[in-house]
């Protein structure tokens, strides 16, 4: 046993002292992860996503040598005794990377309003200002960076034949190494290949945009992806002697009678930009709700506006829950409606089943929520009557009469008291608030004339006279509703 300890202990100490690991060893471990051919004396390896179903034609061939090994001359004074020096651990493996490979890159997406910033076809320079030198990494995270660099070219140009080749109402742009396209009127989106050779300097200052979205680069990463696994994965043909290629919908057209329409409906297919632009115009839309909603919220302080945003959404397609409710009256009386965000429109679901399309203006938004407020309002004030046994007479939602509103429309309704002496009229209305007339029967200022002399007139009712909201009592809308009914209804 102490034998074996000490062979151990001398094993470990001479792994400790080894500077250089051994060649084939390091090979070993580099084909475990990379492709390699030896061609005459030379040993080639292939960093490309070929295999994986990459169709890019530049190619990622780099060469693996053998490391020569340094001469031990140092500079620099003896150390002190009893410290031991640092080791200093290299590879035996030596990788060459072609030229335009080597660096670092990835691909920058800004969003950004009108003409601001026009694009400049400028390499940035990302990292620090004193960039590592390639030769003092490791042959890993070498293959890594490269493949990397690879992979962002072959994104870029891929995006930038879609964008000459698509037709579009504004045209797409192509500048150097960069793409905009206009994702909705006034905003535009910049796609930018950001690609720094290690040893170089930039002749423009380093400036890292706080606009850059992570979100929408991570997506164009997984499209690439997804149609490098198309290219290799082929859905099974049914039957087996079928040709490979159609998807199992196309198979089934067939025996399913499918006309034309359907037929192209099977052969459209959208390419990276056009997905790409549809999901920064969703991410702009769901923005814009997400504003307004919270706008409206923060304004109006009765009724409550309550905002429940779906958690699973799609990239193209969110939801959101609007609930409209009183404090202390929510369970009489609630207003819900669900809006349903695409890409270029909103889809509104009203608590009667009514569908409302809008565009991408948030105007129209706007003023179906300040409608939906007052309608709850009046709603609440039929539901309140009930409860306290007035009657309700007459109620408009689009209310026609009076001064046209700049945002939605004035809701309106009549109520009755219990038994008839009293009358309520409510009108509700985004700019003048809440106005509340009384009219009282009989009428006290009823004289009888040369053509109205019988008494039974007086009880038609008088003049409405409004109520000064202001000051009455009361935490909000449909409480001051409460005490004026109750106050009104005759013992």
């Amino acid at each position: 046993i102490n034998g074996g300890d000490r062979l151990r202990a001398t094993q470990n100490e001479a792994a400790r002292n080894r500077t250089i690991q051994d060649f084939h060893i390091e090979l070993l471990r580099l084909r475990q992860n990379w492709r390699l051919k030896k061609v005459s004396n030379s040993i080639i390896g292939d960093l490309s996503y070929r295999t994986a179903g990459s169709k890019y034609a530049q190619t990622g061939i780099f060469e693996v040598t053998k490391a020569e090994e340094e001469p031990s001359t140092s500079t620099s004074p003896p150390p002190s005794p009893g410290v031991a020096p640092p080791v200093k651990q290299t590879s035996a493996l030596r990788v060459t990377v072609p030229s335009e490979l080597q660096g670092v890159a990835y691909i920058k997406v800004m969003c950004q309003k009108g003409q601001e910033d026009m694009c400049s076809a400028n390499i940035n320079i990302i990292g620090s200002s004193h960039p590592v030198s390639s030769s003092d990494l490791h042959w890993q995270q070498r293959l890594e960076a490269a493949q990397n660099v690879l992979f962002c070219k072959e994104l870029f140009n891929q995006l930038a034949k879609e964008a000459v080749q698509l037709q579009s109402p504004i045209p797409h742009m192509v500048v150097g190494n960069q793409i905009m396209a206009t994702v909705l009127p006034g905003l535009q989106m910049i796609i930018e290949l950001c690609h720094s050779g290690t040893g170089k300097k930039s002749s423009t200052p380093q400036n890292q945009s706080p606009d850059h979205d992570h979100v929408l680069e991570h997506s164009l990463h997984q499209l690439l992806r997804e149609v490098h696994h198309k290219n290799t994965h082929h859905p099974f043909p049914h039957p087996s002697s079928a040709p490979i290629g159609p998807s199992k919908r196309r198979c089934l057209a067939g025996p399913n009678a499918a006309d034309r329409h359907q037929l192209l409906e099977m052969s459209k297919s959208q390419t990276l930009l056009e997905e790409i632009i549809q999901q920064a115009q969703h991410f702009f839309m769901r923005l814009r709700t997400q504003y307004v909603l919270d706008a409206i919220a923060k304004d109006v302080k009765d009724p409550l506006i309550v905002s429940h945003w779906n958690g699973l959404n799609s990239p193209t397609l969110s939801c959101v829950k609007v609930n409209i409710v009183s404090s202390g009256y929510d369970t009489i009386c609630r207003t819900s409606l669900v809006v349903h965000i695409g890409e270029k429109s909103l889809k509104c679901v009203g608590r009667d089943g009514r569908v409302v399309h809008m565009s991408y203006e948030t105007q129209e938004l706007r003023d179906l929520i300040y409608c939906q407020i007052y309608q709850h309002q009046i709603t609440g004030v039929q539901a309140l009557a009930k409860c306290m046994g007035w009657q309700f007479l007459a109620n408009s939602f689009h209310l026609g009469i009076g001064a046209v509103e700049m945002l939605g429309n004035a809701s309106s309704c009549i109520l009755a008291s219990p038994i008839g002496d009293r009358m309520i009229a409510v009108r509700c209305e985004p700019l003048g608030g809440v106005q509340v007339s009384i009219a009282h029967s009989p009428r006290k200022d009823f004289f009888s004339g040369q053509l109205v002399k019988e008494r039974k007139w007086e009880n038609l009712g008088g003049a409405f006279k409004e109520v000064r909201w202001d000051k009455m009592e009361g935490k909000n809308f449909l409480n001051k509703m409460e005490l004026l009914m109750a106050s009104l209804t005759s013992s």
